[in-house]
């Protein structure tokens, strides 16, 4: 399997554990507030899994688990097989991905085959062809979410904050679907120059918008936090 990014070491990607982060490449949405437009279009160098597992080898002392994001990894047919030579080494592992293939995400979870998942909710499903600019199955979302939801693994769901593309009543939807999950992480949007639809074109929300989002639905999770 090969990469398209790599950061060697991250303490914030995986809770409470230090791991390196893979990002493949290509995705299956067309979020335009993506900071990763460079990775939707299979850009730049390409990291291959022999050099993934000499760092890793080099850092086992030093890693707890492995997080592989991207991009939308599950589009990836050797996704499996890569995570099960990660399992392997003794590494614990996290996967980001946007909910599209949840036959994949039953399979890892069935394996024990990943130990944490952070799982994009891009809309209220009905926004979902607006904010992805793709036709997709809202019914495959919505198996991911009911196969996270009943598992025993960790698992997070978090949305990214855009005024441009949600309101805040947008926000209380998704969350009073979400209502009991383990995680809800709201992501405030941070502008830059890979945005896939170009810079200065969304904005955040502000934080007087955020408070009164936090106060309606901090009582919905056992972990609800904002992300700035």
């Amino acid at each position: 399997m090969n990469f398209k990014g790599f950061e060697k070491l991250s303490f914030i990607d995986y809770p409470d554990k230090i791991c390196t982060v893979l990002f493949t490449g290509g995705c299956n949405f067309r979020c335009p507030y993506c900071h990763n437009s460079p990775l939707i279009y299979n850009q730049g160098e390409t990291i291959t899994e022999c050099f993934v597992f000499d760092y890793l080898e080099k850092r086992k002392k030093i890693l707890d688990a492995v997080c592989i994001s991207g991009g939308e990894p599950t589009l990836h047919n050797t996704l499996y097989s890569f995570i099960q030579k990660i399992k392997e080494k003794g590494f614990l592992v996290k996967l980001d991905t946007n909910g599209t293939h949840p036959e994949i995400l039953k399979k890892l979870i069935k394996e024990n085959l990943v130990d944490y998942i952070a799982m994009d909710i891009k809309a209220p499903f009905d926004k979902y062809p607006i904010v992805t600019r793709k036709k997709i199955s809202i019914h495959a979302i919505k198996e991911s979410i009911d196969l996270l939801q009943q598992s025993s693994i960790d698992y997070e769901f978090r949305t990214t904050l855009c005024k441009e593309l949600l309101t805040q009543e947008d926000i209380l939807k998704i969350a009073e679907y979400l209502k009991g999950s383990k995680r809800y992480f709201l992501q405030n949007f941070k502008d830059g120059s890979t945005i896939l639809d170009g810079q200065n074109k969304f904005q955040p929300f502000s934080k007087k918008e955020l408070k009164i989002i936090e106060e309606q639905i901090k009582g919905y999770f056992p972990l609800f936090k904002i992300r700035n």
